[in-house]
This record gives C-alpha cells, structure tokens and sequence, in this order.
C-alpha cells in the first residue's frame, strides 16, 4: 500500500507502507544509530515527533519484551529505507511491522532516508504529515503545515508516570546478564550489589535502562511525577536526586524549574538530557531549538577539564545557551560536532548534569562511569 511523507516545506516522499494504517503529524527527525530501534521507539523523549532511521536495514532482529525503554512506543510514524519482513534472532518475539500495527503507528519504507537526512540538515527540523490513506500531495502537506511541533510544548506531562513507585524492589529486573558462550539458550546473570543510596528520580520521560543502570550502581530509586514539588521530595529525604531524558521544549516546563530551585544546595543532583536542559534553566540560563538535534550513538564529545573525548549516544532537539549560565556555572563538555555544551556542574554546589545517555540503550558506552560519579558526589557529601 502506498504511503507519503510530506515535510511542511513542500518535500515530497513517496514509498510503501508497513505497521498501521492511518494519518500522524510530528516533527520529522532522524537517528544516526545502527541499532537499537525497538529501544528509539519506545523512548519516551520522541513523543510528538516522526523517526526516521539512517541505517538502510531495519527490523532484522524483530522486537521482544524486554528491550522496551517504556511501557509503550512514543513515536508518531516510523520512516526507514528497507524492512526486514524476517526477523533472524532467538530473543525475537514479534516482527517490527507487526509490532508496530499492534501500537498503531504508521511506518513507511522506500524512502530516500539518505534524501531526507540530507534536506533536514540543510534546512533544519520540521513538521511532516505520514500519511497511508488517500490524501493528496496538497493536502498531506497542509496537515504537515497545521500541525503541532515540538517548540513550546509539555509533552511531559503525557509520558511521566502518574504515581510515584519504587523501582525494582525485589531485584528482578536490573541485572546485567550475557549470554553463555556457544549456548544462546543459557543466560548468566550478574548479581547486583547492596544498596548504598536512596535517590529520588524525577520522571520527565525515563528509559528503563537509567533505572537498571542506577540499581547496577548501588542506589534505591522511588520515581516520582515531573510535577512533584521540591518540598515532597525532601520529605522523602533522599540521598540525592536524579533528572531525567523527556520530550518536548525545556522552556514549557515551568513547574520542573521551579523545584528544582528548591532543591538546588539541599540535595545532591545529577542530571542528563531534559534533566540537563531543567538545571540551566533553573540556575537562570536559557535553551535553544537546534537545527535538526542530536541523535544517534555516534556523538564525539569533549570532556574540558580532561581533553578526553568520548563518543556518546543522544537524543535531544534542544541544548542550553552557554553564553547565558551564570559564573557559578562551570560548562565541563562540548559537543565536537558543534560546539554546544554537553556537560556543565555548579562551581560550589554538589551539582552536575550531562547533555548525553550515560545508560546508553543503545549503546556506545563510554558514559557510563557517570552513575559511579554520582554515587561518589554522594558519599563526599
């Protein structure tokens, strides 16, 4: 069946539909990663947005269970350049169309995925209409045109857990484990450590494997409502306080900066992606909209105070305006692509934040030793 994706600037293209059927609005983007599509799907940070992967093979691996980052996909409509209708591995356990139809989320494949990367770089993100029905060039691209974006929109509120909760009280979901040498049917499990630290995780839109790389480094998470008051969390009285990954524009978070003010001196923070973004604009810097975002797991990032450098894997439209953070604020790591800051700390405060995924689902892993670093702020204080 046909399928059309009509960027709001005119761009036409043209391919074959899989997964759902239907029409989606949402700001087009692409990912750079070779792998770990189930895991960009259900990523809570794509809400409102239309993902288009770079990597011309999609699918072939199927999905399963257990690589969700949430309980559901988050993404608009799915644009690749070639399905993989036969998913080739033991931990398969559905196809990717037929995963994507039981969600309701449109894909296209036979897209020039290389065309449209190339036409957002140039031009910057957009809105897109993906539609499979029976719409014309003319009105697909007036759906995209009317459409909502992401700037000025709290897409957080739709994704943050409605309740607070204790993560993974019993230790049954945390564990690192590998599969035995020579047998895909014999996983080995590691065992995770004791607990050392009790942490408040705010839920702006968290990928599970934040919190199984949390509980792997010794902490006890309770996640909380984006909305909870600093005042709430204190009553908790935690060991620290983790920010989290989440959609949408930082500066339509109001709620988010103003407790974080409340927590700034009283806790020791950490913060990564939208968490990163909350912290700037709660020390009273400013963000901006990116021209087409960071996306993918081949980010070089630069730590300053090390001059090593890191290749990262990220997701995020938005980034904070060095020129607008106050002198308490130390930027620590810039993006070598671009220049724009991917990590900064507070020069008196026990606070720091990363622009970038130390979880890394999908990988590179070169972050991680981040949650080891928080642990070590902790203990310091």
């Amino acid at each position: 069946m046909r399928a059309l994706l009509a960027l709001e600037d005119g761009r036409i293209f043209e391919g074959e539909s899989f997964g759902a059927q239907g029409t989606r609005v949402g700001e087009i983007c692409f990912n750079t990663s070779m792998t770990g599509y189930q895991e960009v799907l259900t990523d809570p940070s794509y809400r409102g947005q239309i993902v288009a992967m770079t990597y011309p093979l999609i699918g072939n691996y199927g999905t399963n269970a257990l690589d969700q980052e949430s309980r559901e996909p988050h993404v608009r409509g799915f644009v690749i350049e070639e399905l993989s209708e036969i998913p080739s591995s033991w931990r398969s356990e559905a196809s990717l169309e037929d995963y994507l139809r039981k969600w309701d989320i449109p894909g296209v494949q036979g897209i020039d995925t290389r065309a449209l990367t190339r036409h957002l770089r140039e031009l910057g993100a957009m809105k897109a209409c993906l539609t499979t029905e029976s719409l014309s060039e003319k009105e697909a691209v007036a759906r995209a045109v009317d459409g909502q974006g992401v700037i000025g929109m709290d897409y957080v509120r739709e994704v943050s857990t409605p309740a607070s909760y204790q993560w993974d009280a019993n230790d049954q979901l945390s564990a690192a484990w590998s599969v035995a040498s020579g047998n895909d049917d014999e996983v080995i499990r590691q065992d995770l450590p004791p607990v050392r630290h009790r942490v408040v995780a705010y839920d702006y839109g968290i990928k599970e494997n934040i919190l199984r790389r949390l509980r792997q480094n010794g902490f006890s998470v309770t996640v909380v409502p984006a909305a909870t008051t600093a005042e709430a969390v204190l009553a908790l009285n935690p060991d620290g306080v983790f920010l989290s990954n989440g959609p949408g524009d930082p500066a339509a978070l109001p709620y988010a900066h103003e407790a974080l003010r409340g927590l700034l001196g009283k806790k020791p923070i950490f913060g990564i992606c939208l968490g990163h973004q909350v912290l700037g604009l709660a020390v009273g810097g400013k963000t901006f909209k990116l021209k087409f975002g960071h996306r993918g797991g081949n980010q070089p990032v630069k730590d300053l105070r090390t001059g090593k450098v890191a290749i990262t894997s990220q997701n995020h439209g938005f980034a904070v305006d060095a020129g607008s953070l106050p002198k308490e604020m130390e930027v620590t790591h810039v993006n070598l692509n671009d220049g724009t800051v991917e990590g900064m700390r507070h020069r008196e405060l026990p606070v720091f934040s990363v622009q970038y995924h130390p979880e890394a689902a999908p990988g590179p892993h070169d972050a991680s030793y981040f949650f080891s670093q928080f642990a070590e702020l902790i203990e310091r204080q």
